[in-house]
């Protein structure tokens, strides 16, 4: 087996017949998290410096770096890596002998070779998990020797004790080089730079803690005197501007290198675990970002083959002096890669997975730059599609911030944008499939909903501490979900880029990560500047989360997608990303929408239609919920349906609908602020308009509206329009109920459900629908108001068209007395389905899904 002894990962997956980012690494010993944020912007800012040569022996990063140790700065000297001030030291430093304990960084030895120097080895012993014997190698040391320690060691991870080095150090007329590569994964770690013996030379790799091994950058702390004599045979340029740059603003970067410390111990007590459970394997302790492992009786090699067959590579460690074939070092990764390493191990040595372990289902997931890019859509059109080449799908999205939502069979609350995507897989509706539902009730506050119960209502601040328990809930949904189905398409939320917002995020990239999900990023075309959105969202991006990223989706283009070509090119070019197709313009789709992003900017709006029409007014109040109550409205022929945002706008329409609400006493106060209430009124005086309150609506047309339990309010009380003879009362406890009922003056079936805190009654006030169990709603005996708590009554198609052509006769136009247009979405997602199966390589998302 060629290159088992890892290094470039393009080598390796060449030798596999592979290609590299199919391949998870772990022979490199690279941070986990990956290059710091910052990284991309240093280099971006740099390149206008490239005109010009770098600075010699990186004067100003020298300065930087003996600041940081308190040192002076004609101590310590920057390389090209700290490999390459390895290699000088052999030849600035007159040493007969090399004493290297062993194993060891294999280029210690090489180094000394290659200045003639003659290389003497001491053995730590695996029964004595390699720990260094000071006493044994202060009676193998002599005058004038180089002696190499690496702290932590490369490959055992093991941390020497650095009292004892520094007394040995005085004590010895040696020159020791203490190597500290891996010192910044190691919390607490006592650095041989601090009280450093004259004689004591301390390397330091950059490369390996801020994840940057392409540009190279090290720097050694020795004597003045060592420091000139490597001056003397090392060119002064041999460190590029970028790396210098780089290197000066990683100096500074204290937070990242706590942040990696408590990520790798964590990721490293956990892999530590479970690799000592596989049976067959010795596990060595190690304080660094990686592991040493032996396989008892195994071979080491035999096993790297098995797993890079598998997409992983491992270190094998049978050229480290003291170490054999059945040796083997992997790095400390992320949770998910190591969990993939554990149960590939087990699998190439034949020894079954413990149960508990099983593996996640196959998911794909859809981001977008932006919100209403069309993330929904394209998770409802690949759930259909799935559905139709005969997968078991469900959807899931971790948080949804919306107030149009629904109630499940089981009275649960969650987002309707996943209802719309379980109807795509044919399925019920299942709050796990949206296990955190925020419903905005102000500009800084939401009810928060979890597992579809109400928990609390939560200020922005609050709901951020509440994010890490949120976090476990909605990992747990997903787990049990995707325990029961083949695949899981999975949405994420607004844009992966919101640099204010990622610390805390759960439904992006984390959620991606934790389901293994690659993530296809769609984009809004029809909003203007996607390729911008396209690579502005990778420049903000983390290095884990670029490579989450499998490519990009056009949405909603209009015209010859031949002549994107050039964008193509660049865009690609420029993120080493695809687009994977382009979805035109679909219009009138005829499916509800995920929030109020549309029908607030006025995009929902139509254009009158010709003919004999009835027209429906809609108010959109602020905090307005559920507005797809009014889609079945859009489909009939006959009728003109108007959004009203300003009392001018509502002239004399034959019908006018108050939606729900989440916020009735603030939104009562608007329609009362901005002239609507009045002119309300005064239609409902002329009796020629038919005024209709659905939900919070319906309690705005009462006559007063209490919150003694500051539910939506600070608890005052409301006065409403008083056209029904209603009072409602906020309840503590939420209603959330589906409803199947009869409407009393048409005797016609309707359906659909109730989510709300009022509780409403009145005084010889006729009923509007009749359940099994009573009567519910409330209309006046000439039918011209009325009033439910039904979301959805408009989706029975026979109810809505005998309301319509109650409307047409009012207005002296002939009823139809039939249907004119049924309210059927699966329509919508068949034909959904359709176009995005002609725009996509739905062979290639399958395989990405792991269904190929």
């Amino acid at each position: 087996m060629k290159f088992r002894h890892g290094g470039d990962i393009s080598r390796i997956a060449k030798d596999a017949g592979m290609k590299a980012d199919e391949i998870i690494d772990f022979s490199a010993n690279i941070n986990p998290l990956g290059p710091p944020k910052w990284l991309r912007a240093v280099i971006s800012s740099s390149v206008s410096q490239l005109v010009n040569y770098p600075e010699p022996f990186c004067g100003r990063l020298t300065e930087k770096i003996a600041k940081k140790h308190g040192i002076s700065a004609d101590e310590a000297l920057v390389g090209n890596g700290s490999t390459e001030l390895l290699y000088a030291l052999p030849r600035a430093i007159a040493a007969a002998r090399a004493l290297i304990p062993t194993p060891a960084y294999v280029d210690y030895a090489l180094a000394a070779r290659a200045a003639g120097v003659t290389v003497v080895t001491l053995d730590t012993l695996p029964e004595e998990e390699f720990a260094l014997d000071i006493a044994a190698l202060e009676s193998e040391v002599s005058s004038g020797d180089l002696v190499f320690i690496g702290t932590p060691n490369n490959p055992t991870g093991v941390v020497c004790d650095a009292r004892r080095i520094r007394e040995l150090a005085k004590r010895s007329e040696a020159t020791f080089v203490i190597d500290e590569a891996f010192a910044d994964f190691v919390d607490g770690f006592d650095s041989l730079i601090s009280d450093r013996p004259k004689n004591v030379i301390v390397m330091r790799s950059m490369t390996k803690q801020f994840a940057i091994p392409g540009l190279r950058l090290g720097y050694i702390v020795a004597d003045p005197k060592v420091i000139r004599s490597l001056r003397s045979i090392l060119p002064p340029w041999s460190v590029n501007t970028l790396a210098q740059q780089v290197g000066a603003a990683a100096l500074l970067d204290a937070d990242y290198i706590k942040q990696t410390q408590v990520y790798v111990s964590g990721q490293r007590e956990k892999l530590f675990a479970e690799l000592s459970s596989v049976g067959g394997l010795h596990v060595y302790p190690g304080a660094a970002n990686y592991l040493l492992a032996r396989l008892v009786g195994g071979d080491a090699v035999t096993l790297a083959e098995k797993l890079l067959r598998k997409g992983i590579a491992i270190r094998v460690c049978d050229n480290y002096d003291g170490l054999d074939e059945s040796f083997f070092r992997v790095a400390v990764k992320s949770e998910e890669d190591n969990d993939a390493l554990t149960r590939a191990i087990r699998e190439a040595l034949g020894i079954p997975t413990p149960r508990g372990k099983k593996r996640k289902s196959n998911a794909i997931m859809f981001q977008g730059t932006s919100s209403n890019a069309g993330k929904s859509v394209m998770t409802a059109a690949l759930c259909r599609i799935l559905l139709q080449d005969g997968y078991d799908v469900a959807p899931f999205k971790a948080q949804n911030m919306s107030l149009n939502s629904f109630v499940t069979i089981g009275g649960g609350e969650m987002g309707r944008a996943q209802v719309v995507q379980a109807r795509a897989c044919r399925l019920e509706p299942d709050v796990r499939m949206n296990p955190l539902l925020l419903k905005p009730s102000s500009d800084t506050g939401s009810q928060v909903i979890l597992h579809g119960k109400p928990l609390a209502n939560m200020s922005v601040k609050e709901y951020y501490k509440y994010k890490e328990k949120a976090a476990v809930e909605v990992r747990a949904a997903y787990d049990s979900l995707a325990a029961e189905h083949d695949i899981i398409v999975l949405e994420g939320a607004g844009s992966p880029a919101e640099i204010n917002l990622k610390r805390h995020d759960l439904v992006n990239m984390k959620m991606a990560r934790y389901a293994a999900a690659p993530v296809l990023l769609v984009g809004d075309i029809d909003l203007g500047g996607i390729f911008a959105a396209f690579t502005g969202t990778m420049e903000l991006l983390e290095e884990w989360e670029r490579r989450l990223v499998a490519g990009f989706i056009i949405n909603r283009f209009r015209g010859d997608a031949s002549l994107l070509a050039d964008a193509l090119t660049y865009t690609e070019r420029h993120t080493t990303k695809k687009v994977l197709g382009v979805v035109p313009f679909i219009r009138g789709l005829g499916l509800p929408e995920e929030d109020s992003v549309e029908f607030k900017s006025g995009a929902l709006d139509s254009a009158k239609k010709s003919g004999d029409v009835v027209e429906i007014a809609v108010i959109d109040l602020p905090h307005i919920s559920n507005f797809t109550d009014f889609d079945p409205l859009r489909i009939e022929p006959d009728v003109h349906l108007r959004i009203v945002r300003d009392q001018s706008e509502l002239r004399q329409p034959d019908a006018v609908i108050i939606p729900g609400s989440k916020n009735v006493p603030g939104d009562f106060r608007y329609l009362k602020e901005s002239g609507i209430a009045e002119k309300l009124l005064a239609l409902h005086r002329d009796g020629k308009t038919e005024i209709i309150g659905i939900c919070g609506g319906f309690q705005m047309l009462g006559e007063v509206v209490r919150d003694p339990h500051k539910v939506e309010s600070t608890g005052a009380e409301v006065s409403g329009l008083g056209i029904l003879g209603i009072s409602t009362s906020m309840a503590a406890e939420k209603t959330l109920e589906r409803v199947t009922a009869r409407h009393i003056e048409s005797g016609l079936s309707v359906h659909g459900y109730e989510i709300h805190h009022g509780q409403t009654t009145g005084a010889n006030i006729a009923p509007l629908l009749r359940r099994d169990n009573g009567t519910t709603g409330a209309r006046l005996d000439d039918g011209r108001a009325w009033g439910t708590y039904m979301h959805g009554i408009f989706d029975a198609d026979r109810f809505r068209r005998w309301f319509i052509d109650r409307l047409r006769e009012n207005r002296g136009l002939p009823a139809f007395g039939e249907v004119m247009a049924t309210y059927d979405i699966d329509v919508a997602l068949d034909r959904l389905a359709d176009v995005v199966r002609e725009s996509l390589p739905i062979d290639m998302i399958y395989k990405l899904a792991g269904l190929k």
